[in-house]
């Protein structure tokens, strides 16, 4: 498999792939025609190992640790081992905390460049290329790499999950790397979920400065029960206090997916369009016309929130 291989480093969410990992499995798939995937599972079981092979892992590193959470410095020492074994072209990771964390330290350890964040990959004339947004994501740079591995972080919405429960692959065990711990986790807290999360939901509900205070989310949240929505952000209320920082969407925060994005009091500014972007119809709602999103959503509609939104939400009722 060596040369050949595209490597992803799966993560594990309730005891199977998380919907990103199995994304970035499709993307491999679509990259590597004719080639390899493997995926690296770091897990208390093995049992995860089907769902990646049904998602087109053709080979599955398995390596036992105490945890199915992230553990950097257990994480690191496997991982760069198995690199180094099976010399893939390519080692993609979830743009996750797990993964921004990994990515970086595992490029140094083997002295080669990652590119996080990225939001497009291609194969141009036999080369892996990764794009990504910068400069505040008003500009996105395309990255092709003079070194091996190509190590990359990868936003949702890039790749595409295809399941096939009739698929074989092969499940090889890894032993742990022996490693000197210089850090312990102590405690793990998650935030509050109604259980939806925004990374997964079909239909997300975000608000802005625009709505001028904590209450304008309040409105939001009845319109996201109608729907079966998630609430989200931008930058500027979580930074405000209005909102938790999990809710962020943006170059900063999370990258959401979803089939319709209200974008509600949001300017369109490119760091936010960065995390919902690939949203298929976005509708914004804003008090002003030249406001940038408007460049970006299918439907727009110009005025105020607090008239706009009980409205949709009683005609939403009666339908």
């Amino acid at each position: 498999m060596a040369d050949t291989a595209i490597l992803i480093v799966a993560e594990l969410r309730d005891g199977a792939a998380s919907p990103l990992t199995r994304d970035l499995l499709g993307l491999a798939r679509e990259l590597n025609a004719g080639g390899a995937v493997a995926a690296v599972l770091l897990a208390r079981s093995s049992a995860a190992a089907a769902d990646l092979i049904a998602h087109g892992a053709d080979r599955v590193y398995f390596c036992e640790v105490a945890e199915d959470e992230y553990e950097g410095e257990v994480w690191l020492s496997s991982v760069e081992h198995l690199a180094r074994t099976i010399a893939p072209r390519a080692v993609l990771v979830g743009h996750t905390p797990a993964g921004a964390d990994l990515g970086p330290r595992l490029a140094f350890r083997l002295n080669t460049a990652v590119a996080t964040g990225c939001v497009g990959a291609a194969v141009e004339s036999g080369k892996l290329t990764f794009t990504r947004p910068c400069y505040g994501g008003n500009v996105r740079e395309t990255i092709s790499f003079a070194s091996a591995p190509a190590i990359a972080t990868i936003k949702a919405g890039v790749g595409s999950a295809q399941a096939d429960a009739g698929r074989r692959g092969e499940i090889v065990p890894l032993i742990p790397r022996e490693v000197q711990r210089r850090t312990r986790v102590i405690a793990r807290e998650r935030d509050a979920s109604d259980g939806k999360r925004l990374e997964d939901a079909k239909v997300v509900v975000a608000g802005g400065r625009g709505l001028d205070g904590p209450e304008g989310f309040r409105v939001l949240e009845d319109l996201a029960r109608v729907l079966g929505a998630a609430v989200g952000s931008s930058r500027v209320p979580c930074d405000l206090g209005w909102v938790p920082h999990s809710w962020q969407i943006g170059l900063t925060g999370r990258t959401v997916t979803p089939d319709l994005y209200f974008a509600v009091g949001i300017s369109g500014a490119g760091h936010h369009m960065a995390g919902c972007g690939n949203a298929k119809t976005i509708v914004a709602i804003n008090t002003d016309p030249e406001a940038a999103i408007f460049k970006d959503a299918r439907f727009g509609i110009v005025g105020d929130y607090r008239k706009v939104v009980p409205a949709l939400i009683a005609a939403l009722k009666t339908t």
